[in-house]
C-alpha cells in the first residue's frame, strides 16, 4: 500500500511521534579591524526564560518559513539584520545537534561563516539581543565562555578560514574595494598571523588572474598606487601551492 504523504508534491505532515528539533541558522561574521582578524558576538538577553542569559554568542536565529526558501537565505538575511550587508562572501561550515546544546531541548543549527570589508558594516544589535560588538579572534578563542557550543563552532571556523587563506585568494573579501597589493599583502598576513614574502606575493596574485585593474587608490603613506578590483566577488580563486612550505616526506 503506498504512503500518500510520502508521495512528491504533497506537503510532509507533522506526527506527534516524531517532535520536531528547534532549527536555527548561525553565522560566524569576520572582518580585519585594527590590525587585527574580529568575529562579530551579540550579547544574549538577560530575560529568566533565557538560555544562556547575558552571554556573548554568534548571530542567528531561528529558520523562518515564511521568509527563507534555503538555510543560505536564512544566513544571509541574518548578515542584513547584523552588518547591512546584503552580499558578502558567504560559505557553509557544517552543522551541529544533539538534545544538550540548548536547554529548551533538541536543536540543531547550521552555520556559515561570512567574510566583510570592515569599513562597510553598520552593526545592529537586533530586538533579540542586549548588545553588538567586534571581538579579537585569538582572545575570544583562548578562553571559553560563548553561550551554546559556540565556542566549538568559532574555533572550527577560525581553523577552516585560515587553511583555505594558505591557498585561496579568499583574504581579498576582507577589504573594500579599490584595494592595493600591499594591502591584500596585509590582509594575508593578519589572517594568518605571519609575514608573507613580498616578491612572491606580488607574482602569485598577478598571475592568479583574479584581480582587474581599478585605477589608482590610496596606498601606504596616502600615496597612490595601482588600485584592484576581483573578477569574482563571489567564488576565491584556488592557487596550485600554499603559501607554507611542505613538511619534508620522511618516508623518501
Amino acid at each position: 500500500m503506498t504512503d500518500r504523504s510520502a508521495q512528491p508534491g504533497r506537503r510532509a505532515r507533522r506526527s506527534p511521534e516524531f517532535p520536531l528539533p528547534y532549527t536555527t541558522v548561525d553565522v560566524v561574521i569576520f572582518t580585519v579591524l585594527d590590525q587585527a582578524l574580529q568575529v562579530l558576538l551579540v550579547q544574549r538577553p538577560d530575560g529568566a526564560d533565557e538560555p544562556f542569559p547575558g552571554r556573548w554568542a554568534l548571530p542567528g536565529g531561528f529558520v523562518d518559513v515564511a521568509l527563507d526558501a534555503s538555510l543560505e537565505d536564512c544566513a544571509r538575511r541574518k548578515l542584513v539584520e547584523k552588518t547591512a550587508v546584503a552580499s558578502p562572501y558567504l560559505e557553509q561550515l557544517g552543522s551541529w545537534g544533539s538534545a544538550t546544546r540548548d536547554p529548551r531541548g533538541w536543536s540543531a543549527t547550521h552555520v556559515y561563516f561570512a567574510l566583510i570589508p570592515g569599513q562597510d558594516v553598520m552593526l545592529a544589535k537586533g530586538a533579540n539581543a542586549a548588545n553588538v560588538a567586534w571581538f579579537d579572534v585569538d582572545e575570544v578563542t583562548q578562553k571559553s565562555g560563548l553561550a551554546f557550543d559556540h565556542d566549538d563552532i568559532l574555533q572550527t571556523a577560525v581553523e577552516r578560514l585560515r587553511s583555505k587563506v594558505e591557498y585561496t585568494s579568499l583574504p581579498a573579501f576582507l577589504l573594500s574595494e579599490p584595494f592595493t597589493l600591499p594591502q591584500l599583502q596585509r590582509m594575508y598576513e593578519v589572517v594568518l598571523g605571519r609575514p608573507v614574502d613580498k616578491s612572491g606575493f606580488r607574482t602569485r596574485m598577478l598571475a592568479a588572474g583574479f584581480l582587474k585593474e581599478a585605477g589608482y587608490a590610496a596606498g601606504e603613506s596616502n600615496r597612490p598606487a595601482m588600485g584592484y578590483r576581483l573578477a569574482d566577488r563571489h567564488t576565491p580563486v584556488i592557487f596550485p601551492r600554499t603559501f607554507s612550505p611542505r613538511a619534508p616526506n620522511t618516508n623518501e
